[in-house]
């Protein structure tokens, strides 16, 4: 079916940064590009405006005779595969962090080169532009700043390989083609996404978390000059809460090593000795018999039956003590 130019012009107003025209007139390298770079970053949609009547005519008719000739060099072609590359490699950089710099990197470069290199009718060898992205990127170690050479070496690479398209190949029906315009798109915003709703996920506990930081700040003063209190002897706090006994660790491996500390002992030490040391410093420790230092007796007296309770036992410990 003939293509007409004021369909064309109609889509290109429409949904130009997405390559509606494009479609319509059966570029679908271009037409990904677009999609892709938002009709090449807008310069490129503006540009398309001034050539829709030689595509729209190229679309209609057949190309000449071309035989083995190379397509003339494009100043314009190369710079788009130079920064279409770097593009997609630092998208890569930004949507594949799990994936080892040394493949997304070259894979993600060679790649945006080789969509340019297919746009209208002419296109390159693919596997000679990733092999150059590839090797330049191990020169460089798959570093960020490494995608401006890594694109250069796959835009000269691709230039060398340049080819007109072969006329005559039978062109997909516009579902087949959709589908995969479609595939290609989602492949290359599917990482970006996840990499957006990480964020926006961290963001999301950032906020939550932000109402209990400022109660926690406003409660600062209050628990400072509680504090403060207590230190001056104006209020009297558990022996326990001030100074800790050490059994506050979730782990139950940690309190019995800390019991054991407590009670002068090696871990993994007997019954009988865990008996005896008890015995020793609970009289040592008595507060009936450190009335000079009743305080610290007191918290010492603590630490050693909640230490012999967490290794003997309630009833040992009880029966100890009676």
């Amino acid at each position: 079916m003939a293509k007409r130019l004021l369909v064309a012009y109609g889509l290109w107003a429409l949904g130009g940064p997405l390559g509606l025209h494009h479609i319509y007139l059966g570029r679908d390298s271009h037409a990904l590009l677009w999609m892709l770079t938002l009709g090449g970053f807008g310069a490129g949609w503006l540009w398309d405006f001034w050539h829709l009547p030689s595509w729209v005519a190229a679309a209609n008719g057949t190309p000449g005779d071309r035989g083995g000739t190379v397509p003339t060099l494009s100043p314009l072609r190369l710079g788009g595969q130079l920064v279409v590359g770097m593009y997609f490699g630092l998208v890569a950089a930004l949507g594949l962090p799990w994936v080892p710099a040394l493949l997304a990197q070259p894979l993600a470069v060679g790649l945006g080169v080789q969509l340019v290199s297919s746009v209208g009718d002419q296109t390159t060898e693919a596997p000679n532009t990733l092999a150059a992205a590839f090797l330049a990127s191990l020169l460089f170690q798959g570093r960020v700043l490494g995608v401006l050479p890594v694109s250069l070496a796959a835009t000269i690479t691709a230039q060398r390989h340049r080819r007109y398209k072969l006329w005559g190949t039978p062109r997909p029906r516009l579902p087949a083609r959709l589908y995969h315009l479609g595939l290609a798109c989602l492949a290359f915003a599917a990482p970006l996404a996840c990499r957006g709703l990480y964020g926006a996920a961290g963001v999301l506990g950032t906020l939550l978390a932000l109402p209990h930081a400022a109660i926690e700040l406003l409660l600062l003063p209050l628990r400072t000059g509680r504090l403060l209190a207590e230190l001056l002897g104006f209020t009297s706090g558990s022996p326990v809460r001030d100074h800790g006994t050490g059994f506050q660790p979730g782990s139950w491996s940690e309190r019995r090593e800390r019991a054991y500390e407590v009670l002068g002992l090696p871990p993994g030490s007997s019954a009988e000795d865990v008996h005896r040391s008890y015995r020793e410093l609970v009289k040592l420790w008595h507060p009936d018999h450190n009335r000079h230092r009743a305080e610290e007796a007191e918290r010492r007296f603590i630490e050693l039956q909640e230490a012999y309770e967490e290794l003997a036992g309630p009833r040992r410990a009880a029966a100890a003590a009676g």
